[in-house]
């Protein structure tokens, strides 16, 4: 039976099609609990696996997305620099593409956690958590990146409130505001001249001894933005909203929001055992196309490039469900 079927005869399946994702998507699992083959296994139901899921159930593929619902960004009150969707909060982003998504009747989506893939032939074969195993033709990760935190006390209760990571994401909600940028050498440089142009009142916080070059030392004091190289203890907050910097000698300095350059891992390691070559900086590496390094495997969203957005995210995935789509056309053709 279609959805659109259902909602014609009414009574309980309309019913749950009209009620949160968390209903319709255990409809969804219902209605492919036996199915176990398809064309395309998407691991990661964020906003890249979500765009690249709608892609492809616009072209009528059989796709089966896979995700274990922690997105990265999950404690940012809002998401910005995404045109229509400026100032929404990202789950409110994520519930209505997955109310969008799943309309299209050969999408399918179950909340579990991918632990493991491999290749056989021309056939991948993942298993889940759950002890469920799906078979694909070509598979793609979705699945972004994880933070390392720091050991400084408070700072993860502040991520993507009032410390975080890109001024394209975040800046202009902080523009004007006592602003710090934790990081050093070259990431705290690259930076601070994006930052320097939303505040006038900006602190690079090293965390240790600065490693800039002469020239660089120059242009942060010509543009009068100190350097604090003392260690960081602690970040004082109230809910998530940065008060005070407190550094190893007790000593505070204040401060409205901070921007913090931190290192990642990738949030599943499956791809890295299936084969993937990571790059340099530790993203999975890609072609133009987004194909990795294992043939009939995409990556698309964080997880494979530096521009760290919503915005990227959905186009990454648009594109990786336009490829797939043309490749399954070819061989079928």
């Amino acid at each position: 039976m279609t959805r659109r079927e259902a909602l014609k005869q009414g009574g309980i399946v309309a019913l749950a099609m009209a009620l949160p994702i968390s209903i319709t998507s255990f409809k969804k699992y219902n209605d492919m609990n036996t199915t176990k083959n398809f064309e395309v296994i998407i691991i990661g139901g964020s906003y890249s696996g979500l765009s690249a899921a709608m892609a492809l159930g616009r072209s009528l593929r059989n796709v089966l997305i896979i995700d274990s619902g922690l997105p990265c960004n999950r404690q940012t009150p809002h998401s910005h620099n995404f045109i229509t969707q400026d100032g929404a909060t990202p789950h409110e982003i994520s519930q209505k593409a997955k109310s969008q998504v799943l309309k299209y009747d050969t999408v399918n989506f179950i909340e579990d956690k991918a632990v493991k893939a491999k290749k056989t032939g021309n056939t991948f074969h993942v298993l889940t958590a759950s002890g469920k195993e799906f078979e694909a033709k070509k598979l793609i990760f979705a699945t972004g990146i994880k933070d390392i935190m720091p050991s400084i006390k408070g700072l993860q209760d502040c991520w993507g409130i009032s410390v975080v990571h890109c001024p394209y994401c975040h800046g202009y909600e902080i523009k004007n505001k006592k602003t710090g940028i934790i990081a050093n050498g070259e990431l705290a440089f690259h930076l601070a001249p994006m930052v320097k142009n939303l505040t006038n009142s900006l602190t690079i916080l090293t965390s240790g001894k600065a490693d800039f070059s002469p020239e660089q030392i120059s242009k942060l004091k010509k543009n009068n933005i100190e350097i604090i190289e003392k260690e960081i203890l602690e970040i004082e907050h109230l809910n998530g909203h940065i008060k005070n910097v407190v550094f190893d000698d007790n000593s505070k300095e204040p401060f409205e929001a901070t921007y913090a350059a931190l290192p990642f891992k990738q949030h599943s390691d499956i791809p890295e055992l299936l084969g993937c070559e990571l790059n340099e900086q530790g993203y999975i590496q890609v072609d133009m196309m987004h194909k990795t390094t294992v043939e009939g495997v995409f990556a698309c969203g964080d997880n494979c490039t530096r521009l760290r957005s919503v915005a990227n995210a959905v186009a990454s995935g648009n594109m990786v469900g336009a490829i797939i789509n043309m490749e399954l056309s070819n061989e079928q053709f």
